[in-house]
């Protein structure tokens, strides 16, 4: 019985540990990042990483230009580093960023400046070799360094301008391999972009205007200069760009750079260069003039500026550090420049309150000046309301009164705005600063609007077909003509040949002559199709014996139609301006009035196109239309009707595309049958009694919208 317990528990314990030690081998078979590190040797700075098994295959990597970094993808190994940011701070490697994903870890060498570089595994370590590069700089693929020979007759694919989701413009450059190196520099207020080893084909030596596309970059020009291709990419404004390169693509964009003079340092959150402070009961003036050697700002601190703080901040941006100092003693800091005051927010709030009253009453008191400005696209008589707040008068407004209620007033109170309608003239009246607003907003404003061609193509289409088979069955006696009895005698007068009908004429169903007796069994005939008249063939048997005979006419018809209607029509028009085109007919009617009295009115049919396009920034067409197709119906008592199709929408289409805004699709079937009673449900003979007549009918209607921009500027394949 002991055994029996104790045997279980020892077969649990070793599966326990069997368990326990291929969890363990699963850890220890995962591959980690250990550690990073840089060394110098002469010229050639080298970065060590460090794993904890040696790697399979090199990593994949990608270089970008501006910031020079070069980013290294190890797959199925995880971050094992102790911490994510390692400084190296040599001659030109910064620091290594380490990323950690699920599948992969990615390294981040952050550089001074672009460098070529070589990778190089050495057991467990990852040699990554830079050296400074003495002219320009060149990408290489992660493997090797490359000498490429000196020109090669590869062209370039492609070159495309796209604008990219927040507002850049994106130039993308197709490669025709890895060995293409690029040097992109910037050069005045242009970016140039020289490649080597490659050659330009015909069809991309052009100057590209993609000004429409809303982005900082007017144009994409590309030439080739000696053994090398040149872009210059000409960008307006402030401006920053990027640039990165895998095996065969070079990617730049260009995205406007929104310059705050008032904030400490550009972008998003705090992007300082960090520091550590450690301090007790230390003096805030103190800590202020650490963070100004720290900086080089030139920082002015007020007299009201007293107390101490504690505080131990480790690996902060200083922008952050000073911005937590400043909240926990109640200050402000105001930039000007690379001068920053330092003050208690009421300080700082009573100041500026004094400077906006002073610039106030200095606007009252500065003198008037009158300038003109000539209009060439917008209408005088249209801006001259929006500047005065769209109040409708250019009289002066009285002093302190408040702004119309159209909207905010450009113009200061004493200003005013004349429009002259004759030579499209506006005359304002106002102080400098506000001439000079008015001016950037002329500039603005007054700008050539972009024409638009919008097509409609309404297809309708029509598909019948019908069939009809029909049967006459009957029979004549014709003794009569013979010189006989052409009946039988009833009541000394009546005449019965098959007992329905007797003629003195010749036979109503082709069958007998004068004086004959005809009759009809079954008289279902075939019905007309498309307006035509059946076909019918018969089929006589005559008794010679008994002078009568029996005839058979089938007749038969079957028809097929198949049409088309295309209408297409077609207006050009301006961004944002309302079109309309219309053909047709106009239908009068007449109408009565409550006192009796008549008159004429019209109503119409026509084919109406109704569009108002609006082009948005990345080149698309959004459009707010109504399209009508009416044509003439049937004559009723009461007049003519009228056939409507109309579709009215809002639909955003690409320049050039083509759009179905709407359809109809109608089917019509239909099967009559008539019969004689028993008869005609009979086997075989029963098609002798009945006729069948078949219908069906099928009417469809499409609507297409192509929008075309007529200054079309496409990018190049």
């Amino acid at each position: 019985m002991i055994r029996k317990i104790r045997a279980p528990r020892a077969i649990f314990r070793a599966l326990w540990g069997a368990c326990l030690l291929s969890a363990t081998l699963s850890v220890w078979a995962q591959n980690a990042i250990v550690g990073i590190a840089g060394s110098i040797q002469g010229d050639v700075e080298t970065v060590r990483i460090e794993f904890s098994q040696p790697l399979a295959a090199l990593p994949t990597a990608f270089v970008t230009q501006n910031p020079a970094r070069i980013a290294l993808d190890f797959v199925g190994v995880s971050g094992g580093a102790k911490r994510s940011t390692v400084d190296i701070n040599q001659a030109n490697v910064q620091s290594a960023d380490l990323v950690q994903t699920d599948e992969r870890s990615r390294v981040v060498l952050s550089l001074k400046r672009l460098a070529s570089y070589a990778l190089q595994k050495e057991g467990r370590t990852l040699l990554v070799t830079l050296e400074p590069q003495a002219s320009a700089p060149q990408i290489e693929p992660a493997q090797n360094r490359i000498s490429a020979p000196r020109r090669l007759d590869e062209p370039l694919g492609a070159i495309e301008f796209r604008r990219a989701t927040d507002g850049a413009g994106r130039v993308r450059i197709a490669l025709p391999s890895s060995k293409v190196s690029a040097d992109i520099k910037q050069l005045g207020s242009s970016l140039i972009v020289e490649l080597s080893n490659v050659s330009l084909p015909e069809r991309l030596r052009r100057r590209l205007d993609v000004s429409d596309f809303g982005t900082p970059v007017q144009t994409v020009t590309t030439t080739e200069v000696g053994d090398r291709v040149r872009m210059v990419v000409a960008p307006q404004g402030e401006w920053e760009h990027t640039a990165y390169q895998t095996e065969t693509e070079l990617i730049i964009d260009i995205k406007p750079l929104t310059v705050d003079p008032k904030k400490l340092t550009q972008g998003a959150g705090y992007n300082g260069q960090k520091l550590s402070l450690n301090f007790q009961s230390i003096d805030v003036r103190q800590v202020l003039q650490v963070i100004a050697d720290f900086t080089g700002f030139n920082v002015v601190t007020s007299d009201s500026v007293t107390g101490a703080v504690t505080l131990r901040l480790q690996d902060v941006p200083w922008d952050q550090a000073l911005d937590i100092i400043l909240q926990s003693k109640g200050l402000g800091v105001r930039k000007n420049g690379s001068v920053m005051w330092i003050a208690p927010k009421e300080e700082i709030a009573a100041k500026e309150k004094l400077e906006f009253e002073s610039k106030i009453s200095s606007e009252n008191l500065e003198p008037l000046r009158t300038q003109s400005f000539q209009l060439n696209y917008a209408k005088a008589a249209d801006i001259a309301p929006q500047l005065t707040a769209g109040g409708g008068s250019s009289a002066p407004a009285a002093p302190g009164a408040a702004a119309g209620a159209g909207g905010a007033r450009i113009l200061s109170l004493r200003g005013s705005a004349i429009a002259e309608v004759r030579t499209n003239q506006l005359f304002v009246t106002d102080i400098p600063s506000k001439l000079d607003q008015v001016a950037q907003l002329i500039a603005k404003v007054d700008i050539a609007v972009r024409q638009i061609v919008i097509e409609a193509r309404i297809v309708e289409a029509d598909d019948s077909f019908g069939k009809s088979l029909g049967v006459k069955l009957g029979g004549a006696d014709v003794r009569a003509s013979k010189g006989g009895d052409g009946g039988y005698t009833v009541g000394g007068e009546n005449r019965v040949a098959f007992g329905t009908s007797y003629s003195n004429a010749v036979g109503a169903s082709g069958f007998g002559g004068t004086n004959d007796v005809t009759s009809n069994f079954v008289n279902l005939p075939a019905l007309g199709q498309g307006g035509y008249n059946p076909a019918a063939f018969a089929v006589t048997l005559f008794s010679a014996a008994s002078n009568r005979l029996m005839g058979l006419e089938i007749s038969a018809i079957e028809s097929d139609g198949k049409g088309k209607v295309v209408s297409s029509p077609r207006v050009i028009t301006a961004d944002q301006a309302k079109a309309v085109i219309e053909q047709g007919v106009e239908i009068p009617y007449q109408i009565a009035t409550s006192s009796g009295a008549t008159s004429i009115a019209f109503r119409k049919a026509t084919l109406r196109l109704d569009v108002t396009p609006q082009i948005t920034p990345d080149g698309n067409v959004n459009l707010d239309l109504e399209v009508n197709k009416d044509s003439l119906g049937v004559t009723t008592p009461g007049g003519i009707a009228i056939n409507t199709k109309r579709v009215k929408t809002q639909v955003l289409v690409e320049n050039g595309g083509t759009v179905v805004i709407g359809g109809i699709f109608t089917q019509e079937e239909q099967d009559d049958q008539t019969k004689v009673p028993f008869f005609g449900d009979l086997p075989f003979v029963g098609v002798l009694f009945k006729s069948t007549t078949r219908s069906s009918k099928k009417k469809e209607m499409l609507v297409f919208i192509t929008p075309k921009l007529v200054s079309e500027r496409a990018m190049v394949r």
